[in-house]
């Protein structure tokens, strides 16, 4: 009924979905004076909360043409920045080797929040990537190998077939590392911690680092 609605041009029916934001504030005198810690304060509220997928996050990077966007999980965060693993023939990894300026977005809706993120994205050393890699559930490693990664697929029969024949292959043996498979991080320049508030008057907060000292500014909403 609701789709029937929408495809006959009714604009007012979009138009009109909205909410209040009445759940929490952010104010300065509550924040951490390091962009890190405050990242896992609310990181690991969503987390100790049970939201599906607490740790996806939206990964944008630049093309020669247009920008692109995906989710990826996080998998590690630290004083030097925020890890996914990724295929290296993948889009996204052919982006960040043009073009290594990338930003990630968190949005948890429960909590009324997001938080984006800008910097530079490098990749990870081999020996972290192989040890992250030794840790994933064997049908993930299998399902790395057998996918090529945003290539043009003929069909879902071509990529079982593929999966099978590499269970087969690495059966009762370790899975090595791919040589085309491995970690990035992308390290932060900026941050924007945003709170949904009432009204539409949002708290955003963020952090610019200039000569390694971070500068907490708020914004208009």
């Amino acid at each position: 009924m609701i789709f029937c609605y929408i495809m006959h041009g009714n604009k007012e029916f979009i138009r009109s979905i909205r909410r209040d934001y009445l759940k929490d504030d952010l104010l300065e005198k509550d924040i951490s004076n390091d962009p890190i810690q405050q990242f896992g304060k609310w990181f690991y509220e969503a987390l100790e909360s049970k939201l599906v997928d607490g740790n996806a996050m939206t990964l944008a990077t630049v093309s020669e043409n247009r920008p692109n966007a995906r989710i990826v999980l996080l998998k590690s965060f630290d004083e030097n920045g925020f890890e996914f693993f990724t295929n290296y023939g993948s889009q996204k990894a052919r982006e960040i080797e043009q073009n290594p300026e990338g930003c990630l977005l968190f949005y948890w809706g429960e909590f009324e929040r997001q938080i984006r993120i800008n910097g530079i994205i490098k990749k990870i050393n081999r020996e972290e990537s192989g040890i992250y890699f030794s840790q994933r559930p064997r049908d993930s490693q299998i399902g790395a190998i057998a996918s090529r990664q945003s290539e043009k697929l003929e069909s879902r029969e071509l990529l079982e077939t593929r999966y099978k024949s590499i269970a087969q292959k690495y059966e009762g043996k370790d899975i090595p590392l791919p040589e085309f498979w491995g970690g990035y991080v992308l390290v932060p320049d900026y941050f924007e911690f945003w709170q949904g508030r009432p009204n539409r008057l949002h708290d955003r907060i963020t952090y610019t680092k200039q000569n390694n000292i971070w500068t907490i500014s708020r914004l208009y909403p």
